[in-house]
C-alpha cells in the first residue's frame, strides 16, 4: 500500500504540476470518429452552420414544374415531411454516393453499396457477402488474435466480438468448419504475401485497423497484401473495417490508391457525420462482386436486410428467385447512376448532411490526399508529444503501427498506476475533460473543461485515453488535446489522494488545493489626487456639489477628502484615500504637493499634470485626450515608458459634446430668423400668404457633413446627422474603414476628401501622438488652407475638440473669402498676468475682422455637464481602485507596464465600440438574452422562409401569417440590442 506520505508528496507535486492553470482547450471538444465529423468550433458556429446547410440545400434542390422550369427551392422542412422515394431524394442519394466516391477516390471499377445500420452489424453483414461455408476451398485470415487465446488481450471488446461471429457463422454454418478461420498472432498484423498463401487464404479480413485499436498495418504490411492480391486478383480478396481508415492512411498516395482499388472497404457513415439515421457504404471490387454473385446460388447462411446487395433480377419475383449483384443498390460511377437502392427507409436528410459534411471538409481541409497527409502528421505531433511528457505512453508501441486515426494513450505515474487508486483517477479525470468538472472533499468545486468529451477505451482496449486524431483535427488541436489529458490527470489525482487521505483520517491542507497563478489583491492605505472639480452645479450653500462623488468612494469602502494630503489625518487603515483638490491649476501648486510621489495615483479632467509630478500607481484623465497628463511617471501624454499606467475615460461627454456641436450648427442651419419673425408676428406685422416668400431657408436634409475623425464624439455625431437625413462622411484611419461603411456612412481617405463638396464640417481627431523631441503633436493644424478650400462655398467649419487642429490663418482666409460663413470653436483659454493663453488665443485675433462669423467657447461644450463629469469620475475611481488593488488596466493609454494586465476597453452603454466587456454584462443578463433570442429567430425563421419560398401563393401565406411578428420581433431585437450597447462596430481585439 502506498505510505501517507508518498500519497502527500504526490499531491504536492501535482499542484506544483499544475499551478498555472488550465491549457488553452481544443477548438471542438468532441474527439470522436471519422474524417467528416463535424467540425463546428462552438454552439453559434453550429447555428450557423445549420443554416448554411439549409441555404445549401435551397440552392442545390430545386423544384421543377412539368416542362423542367424551376419553380423555386426544396427546403429542410418539406424534405423533412416528404416520402424518401422519388425526386429529390432519388437525386440526393445519388449525390451522396457520387461526392463518396470522388472524395476518397475510389476507383471507377468498384461500386459503392449503401445499407442502413450500426458499423458493428453493418461489418458482419458486409463480409458475410463474400464468405461461404459451402465453398470447403475458401480460407479465411483474419487480422486479430483468436477470440480468449492468449493474444487476445490487446484486442479489445469490439475487435473480438467481429471475430467471434466469424467463427459462429461457420459454427452454425449446415457446412461450415471453423478451422477454415485463421488468426493473426498479434493485433492488426499482415502476414508476408508468401505466407498468405502457404495457408491457402482466399480471403483476407481486417478489423484490427478499426478505430478501437489505434494501430495502423505498417508499409511493408500493406504493400505484401498487395502482393499477395496481385499474384490471384480474381480468387482473392481483401475487406476491411475502414471505419478509421478512410482519410486516415499514413501511406503513400500511389499505395493508398491501391488499396482503394484492390481491396473491399466498409464504413458507417452515421458515426463519421453524426447524421440522423444510421447507414454505412462498402466499396466491392468486380471480382469480389463475382464472388458474390455466385455466392447467391449456393448460400450457407441468410443476409440481412439492411444490406442485400443481390436482390432478385425481377423485383417482381420471389426473394429467392435469381439475384445479381446488377440489381443494386450500388453507385456505379462508370455509368454515374444509382443501381437499385435502399431497401429500408432512410432519412434524405441524412444523406444531404453527409455531403454537405464532406464538402465543408474538402474546403476546410483539402483533397483526401491532404487528409491522409495530415492524419500522418498528427500521429507525429502525438509521438513528439509523448517523447516530451513521460507520465504517457502510447499503447501501440512499434511507431509505424501506431494509428493515424486514433491514439491510445496510458498513464505511467509510478506506484500510483499500479494502485486502486488509477482507475479512480482515470475516471474522475474524465469528469474533468468533460463539463461535470470535479469537487475536493472540502467542498471546493473545480468547473469542467470542456475540452474533450470522447476519450474513453473501449471495453477491454488496453490503456487509458481514446481519441481521434485524424486529418479533420488542425495539429494545435491535437497539442491541446494532450495538454488538457495530462492537466485533468494530475488535477483528477489532487482530488482523488484528497480523498484517500481523508479516508485513511489524515489532515490536508486545502489551501494548496487552488489552480489559479493570479497574484493576489494588492493590500495597503493608498492615496490619490482628485485635481479637478466634479460636480459642475451648486449645492444649498452655493458651492460645487462633489456629494455624489463623495457617497460613491464610500460605497467602495475608499475614504474622501476635502483637504490635501499635507493637512489630512491619514490612518493606516488599508483603504484608498481619496483627497479632493479641484482649486490646483498651476504647475507649482500641483508639484508642492505630488513631487516626491506623495499620492501614489490622480484623476484629473482639465487640469495638467506637469512632468516632474509623480504617481507611482498610475492615473486617469476624465475623458479622452490625455494631452494634459504629462507626468513622467507614465511617460507623458502618449503614456509611452513610464513604470505607470496612464488611463482615461472614453465616451463618457460623447453625447455632450455631439450635441452641443449640433447645437452649434443649428444656430445657423437652417437659417430662418427666429427672432426677426418673432418680433414681426407679435406686432401683427405679418401676412402668412404674403409675406412668407421674404423669408427662404434650406434644411438640413441633404446637406453633406464631414466629420473627422471616428472616436466615440465623431460616431455619436454622425448618428445625430443621419437622424437629420443628412449624408455623412467620415475620415479616420484604414482601420476603420469597414466599421464605418458597416454602419451605413462614406468613408474618405484623407481630409481633404472628407471635405471635398461638404457643407458642414466638424472635427473630433484629438491631438494624437506629441513628439517626444519637438513636443508637437501629430494633428496640430490638420485643417489647413487644402481642407478648407475643399468645402462647399459658405461652409461651417465646427472645431469642439482641440483648438490647435486648425491652422487659424487658414480659417482667416477661408472667413474673408466666404468659403466658411461660420466658425464654431470650442478651446481651453487661462487667465494670466500677461493676459489670454491657451489654444483660444490665436482665435482671438480673429475677431476685429469676422466677429459676426465667429463663436467662440472655453471648452465647455462638455465638461459643464454635471451628470457627465459625476458619471467620469465614478468611472475613474472604480479604473484607479482596480489597478491598485488588481494591477488590472480598463482603458489604457500607451503602454502597459510591467506586472499589469489589460482589461480592454470601457464605454458608456450605447457609446464607443462594442467591447467584449459589453458581451459580458450582456451575456450576464438571462432575461435580455431570453428575449433577444427569441426575438432574433423568429426574424431569422421568417426571413429565412420568405428567402426560401417561391411560390407566390404559399410566400403569401406566409406573409399574411407572419407580417405582425416579423415588425413586432424587429422592433424588439432594435431596442434590445439598443439597450444592451451593441448596436455598433466591434471593437479591435
Amino acid at each position: 500500500m502506498i505510505s501517507d506520505a508518498e500519497l502527500h508528496a504526490n499531491r504536492l507535486d501535482a499542484l506544483e504540476q499544475t499551478k498555472d492553470g488550465a491549457p488553452p482547450i481544443p477548438s471542438n471538444p468532441f474527439f470522436g470518429v471519422g474524417p467528416i465529423t463535424d467540425a463546428t468550433l462552438d454552439e453559434v458556429d453550429s447555428r450557423l452552420r445549420r443554416f448554411e446547410f439549409d441555404r445549401w440545400i435551397e440552392k442545390t434542390y430545386r423544384k421543377l414544374d412539368d416542362t423542367g422550369k424551376d419553380i423555386g427551392p426544396f427546403t429542410t422542412a418539406e424534405l423533412a415531411r416528404s416520402m424518401h422515394r422519388g425526386y429529390p431524394a432519388d437525386k440526393i442519394l445519388l449525390d451522396m454516393m457520387r461526392a463518396i466516391h470522388r472524395y476518397f477516390e475510389f476507383p471507377k471499377s468498384n461500386r459503392v453499396a449503401v445499407g442502413l445500420g450500426g458499423g458493428h452489424s453493418g461489418y458482419t453483414v458486409c463480409v458475410q457477402h463474400l464468405l461461404n461455408a459451402n465453398d470447403a476451398g475458401q480460407r479465411v485470415y483474419v487480422d486479430t488474435p483468436r477470440p480468449e487465446s492468449g493474444g487476445a488481450g490487446a484486442s479489445g471488446f469490439f475487435r473480438q466480438s467481429w471475430a467471434t461471429q466469424l467463427i459462429e457463422m461457420h459454427r452454425f454454418a449446415e457446412k461450415g468448419d471453423e478451422s477454415r478461420i485463421h488468426f493473426a498472432e498479434k493485433e492488426g498484423a499482415i502476414p508476408s504475401a508468401k505466407r498468405l498463401a502457404e495457408l491457402g487464404i482466399s480471403i483476407f479480413v481486417g478489423v484490427g485497423h478499426e478505430t478501437t485499436g489505434a494501430n495502423s498495418y505498417t508499409n511493408e504490411e500493406i504493400n505484401e497484401l498487395l502482393a499477395w492480391l496481385d499474384g490471384d486478383p480474381e480468387n482473392r480478396h481483401a475487406v476491411f473495417d475502414a471505419t478509421s481508415m478512410l482519410g486516415a492512411m499514413p501511406w503513400s498516395p500511389e499505395t493508398v490508391r491501391a488499396v482503394m482499388a484492390k481491396c473491399c472497404l466498409f464504413m458507417p457513415f452515421q458515426k463519421a457525420i453524426g447524421g440522423i439515421s444510421g447507414y454505412f457504404i462498402a466499396s466491392f471490387t468486380p471480382a469480389a462482386l463475382a464472388l458474390i454473385e455466385r455466392n447467391q446460388s449456393n448460400p450457407s447462411w441468410a443476409i440481412p436486410r439492411q444490406l442485400k446487395i443481390a436482390p432478385p433480377l425481377d423485383p417482381k419475383q420471389p426473394l429467392s428467385s435469381k439475384r445479381s449483384v446488377d440489381a443494386g443498390p450500388f453507385y456505379d460511377a462508370q455509368e454515374d447512376k444509382m443501381l437499385g437502392g435502399v431497401i429500408n427507409t432512410y432519412s434524405t436528410l441524412a444523406f444531404a448532411e453527409t455531403t454537405f459534411g464532406l464538402l465543408q471538409t474538402e474546403r476546410r481541409v483539402g483533397s483526401v490526399i491532404e487528409l491522409n497527409k495530415r492524419s500522418a502528421g498528427n500521429r507525429i505531433v502525438v509521438n513528439e508529444w509523448v517523447e516530451k511528457n513521460p507520465l504517457f505512453s502510447l499503447v501501440v508501441s512499434e511507431e509505424e503501427r501506431r494509428g493515424a486515426a486514433v491514439t491510445l494513450l496510458k498513464v505511467n505515474d509510478g506506484a500510483i498506476s499500479s494502485s486502486d487508486l488509477h482507475a479512480r483517477i482515470i475516471a474522475r479525470s474524465k469528469q474533468i475533460l468533460g463539463y461535470e468538472g470535479i469537487t475536493h472533499p472540502n467542498g471546493t468545486h473545480e468547473t469542467g473543461l470542456d475540452a474533450a468529451r470522447y476519450v474513453n477505451a473501449f471495453p477491454g482496449t488496453p490503456g487509458d485515453y481514446r481519441a481521434w486524431i485524424g486529418g479533420i483535427r488542425e495539429p494545435s488541436d491535437i497539442t491541446a488535446l494532450l495538454e488538457n489529458l495530462k492537466y485533468a490527470y494530475l488535477r483528477a489525482k489532487i482530488v482523488v489522494l484528497e480523498e484517500e487521505l481523508e479516508r485513511r483520517g489524515r489532515q490536508v491542507e486545502y489551501s494548496l488545493a487552488g489552480n489559479n497563478s493570479a497574484e493576489s489583491t494588492r493590500a495597503g492605505t493608498f492615496k490619490v489626487l482628485i485635481a479637478d472639480a466634479i460636480g459642475l452645479r451648486f449645492d444649498a450653500k452655493g458651492r460645487l456639489d462633489h456629494s455624489e462623488l463623495a457617497a460613491y468612494i464610500a460605497e467602495k469602502n475608499g475614504v474622501f477628502h476635502e483637504t490635501s494630503i499635507q493637512t489630512a489625518d491619514v490612518a493606516n487603515d488599508g483603504k484608498i484615500h481619496f483627497f479632493y483638490q479641484p482649486h490646483l491649476s498651476k504647475a507649482d501648486e500641483i508639484l508642492a504637493q505630488t513631487d516626491r510621489g506623495q499620492y501614489d495615483a490622480v484623476i484629473a479632467a482639465a487640469t495638467f499634470i506637469p512632468s516632474d509630478a509623480k504617481f507611482r500607481l498610475g492615473g486617469v484623465r476624465i475623458g479622452t485626450g490625455t494631452g494634459n497628463m504629462g507626468a513622467a511617471s507614465w511617460g507623458g501624454p502618449n503614456g509611452e515608458g513610464g513604470e505607470a499606467p496612464l488611463m482615461n475615460t472614453p465616451g463618457i461627454n460623447s453625447r455632450a459634446t455631439a450635441q452641443m456641436a449640433i447645437k452649434a450648427l443649428l444656430k445657423v442651419t437652417p437659417d430662418l430668423p427666429v427672432g426677426e419673425l418673432h418680433e414681426r408676428v407679435i406686432k401683427g406685422d405679418f401676412d402668412t400668404g404674403k409675406n412668407l416668400a421674404e423669408y427662404p431657408t434650406e434644411k438640413l436634409e441633404g446637406k453633406r457633413v464631414a466629420i473627422l475623425g471616428y472616436g466615440n464624439i465623431g460616431r455619436e455625431l454622425a448618428r445625430i446627422a443621419k437622424a437629420f437625413h443628412m449624408s455623412v462622411v467620415i475620415y479616420a484611419r484604414p482601420t476603420h474603414r469597414d466599421n464605418i461603411l458597416a454602419e451605413g456612412y462614406e468613408y474618405a481617405e484623407s481630409p481633404v476628401a472628407a471635405a471635398s463638396g461638404a457643407d458642414v464640417l466638424s472635427v473630433h481627431l484629438g491631438l494624437g501622438r506629441q513628439d517626444p523631441v519637438t513636443r508637437a503633436f501629430s494633428n496640430a493644424g490638420l485643417v489647413d488652407r487644402n481642407v478648407l478650400l475643399a468645402l462647399n462655398d459658405r461652409a461651417v467649419l465646427i472645431n469642439y475638440d482641440r483648438g490647435e487642429l486648425v491652422d487659424v490663418n487658414a480659417l482667416d482666409e477661408a472667413l474673408a473669402s466666404g468659403k466658411v460663413r461660420h466658425a464654431a470653436i470650442d478651446a481651453d483659454i487661462f487667465k494670466s498676468e500677461d493676459g489670454p493663453t491657451g489654444p483660444m488665443k490665436p482665435y482671438l485675433s480673429l475677431l476685429p475682422k469676422h466677429a459676426d462669423k465667429l463663436e467662440l467657447l472655453p471648452h465647455a461644450a462638455a465638461d459643464t455637464d454635471h451628470p457627465t463629469r459625476v458619471a467620469g469620475a465614478k468611472q475613474a475611481v472604480d479604473q484607479i481602485i482596480d489597478v491598485i488593488r488588481n494591477r488590472a488596466i480598463t482603458n489604457l493609454k500607451g503602454d502597459l507596464p510591467d506586472g499589469y494586465v489589460s482589461k480592454g476597453a470601457r464605454t458608456a452603454p450605447g457609446i464607443g465600440y462594442v467591447t467584449r466587456a459589453d458581451m459580458v454584462q450582456a451575456a450576464d443578463d438571462v432575461n435580455l438574452l431570453t428575449d433577444l433570442r427569441l426575438a432574433s429567430e423568429k426574424i431569422a425563421s421568417i426571413v429565412g422562409a420568405l428567402n426560401a419560398v417561391a411560390d407566390d401563393a404559399h410566400r403569401a401565406r406566409i406573409i399574411d401569417r407572419y407580417r405582425s411578428l416579423l415588425a413586432d420581433s424587429a422592433l424588439k431585437q432594435y431596442n434590445l440590442l439598443k439597450e444592451a450597447g451593441l448596436l455598433a462596430p466591434a471593437a479591435k481585439a
